[in-house]
């Protein structure tokens, strides 16, 4: 996603882990204070750049997981934004998606000066419950419903890209709202996900802008949309929702209504600079 509001993630309304989750919590890497240098920058959308980052010391991180980035002028002001990881698992290469807000400090830089070499300061991972890991290490074989407005599909992506990497067989949905065709972050790794042989559905809606000749005209994430593109509340699915603050809320109080059992709903919201 852009930049995280609410560091971590809460469940809907906060509850505790269930054992199936502990099991995947107790594995999540211990965070610090890290020296990453820019591997790869590029862009990824016209608003938003892919930065691929070597980090020193790296421990890992789960899919869902997120980090700081830390920016010191030369007068010695500092400016710490939170950042969802896109990439997950062992090894020290890290990859963000950055979307560029207009008045912010951190994002413009990332996202319009940052060039491979470069070094930047990095604290994580961070967030233990917007985490998710395979059957194999869980034990719970319930389908997963991921939900994203914008920027917000950076961590699902994590999550996706995991389930696929694991071959795992849970069934896996992603229901993507994006403005327009090109911003559509990680369009072809999507794609692909679709295709491999871990159950995967692709769910885009367009709200400003939709392909030509696309089964239905730009518009917003309706109740109605949400009810016919989710895993009905009877297969009792997991759901993560990240976007914006009103889109996840919208989101989450329809899935209520729809049945779903709160304590299975986890939400993240973005926001700040």
């Amino acid at each position: 996603m852009s930049e995280v509001s609410t560091p971590g993630a809460t469940a809907t309304p906060a509850a505790a882990a269930p054992p199936a989750a502990s099991a995947a919590l107790r594995a999540v890497p211990r965070s610090g204070w890290h020296v990453a240098t820019v591997a790869a920058a590029r862009r990824e959308t016209p608003n938003a750049s892919r930065l691929e980052l070597e980090v020193d010391g790296w421990p890992g991180n789960a899919a869902g997981q997120h980090l700081d980035v830390r920016l010191t002028a030369p007068d010695g002001y500092t400016a710490t934004r939170s950042y969802s990881i896109a990439s997950s698992g062992p090894g020290t290469r890290v990859t963000l998606a950055v979307d560029k807000l207009p008045d912010g400090e951190v994002s413009p830089y990332l996202v319009d000066e940052v060039r491979a070499g470069d070094m930047l300061e990095v604290h994580g991972p961070l967030g233990a419950f917007f985490v998710w890991a395979p059957v194999a290490e869980t034990g719970d074989a319930r389908p997963v419903q991921l939900i994203a407005g914008g920027s917000g599909v950076v961590p699902l992506f994590a999550m996706a890209q995991a389930h696929g990497d694991a071959d795992d067989p849970v069934p896996f949905r992603l229901l993507y709202s994006a403005r327009t065709p090109d911003d559509v972050y990680f369009a072809g790794e999507l794609q692909r996900l679709v295709g491999a042989s871990a159950p995967f559905r692709l769910d885009l809606v367009y709200t400003r802008r939709a392909p030509e000749g696309w089964r239905a005209p730009a518009a917003r994430i309706t109740r109605e949309t949400l009810e016919a593109a989710v895993f009905p509340a009877a297969e009792q699915p997991r759901v993560y929702v990240c976007g914006s603050t009103g889109f996840v809320e919208r989101v989450a109080d329809w899935l209520v209504e729809l049945g779903h059992d709160p304590r299975s709903i986890r939400t993240e919201r973005y926001g700040g600079t």
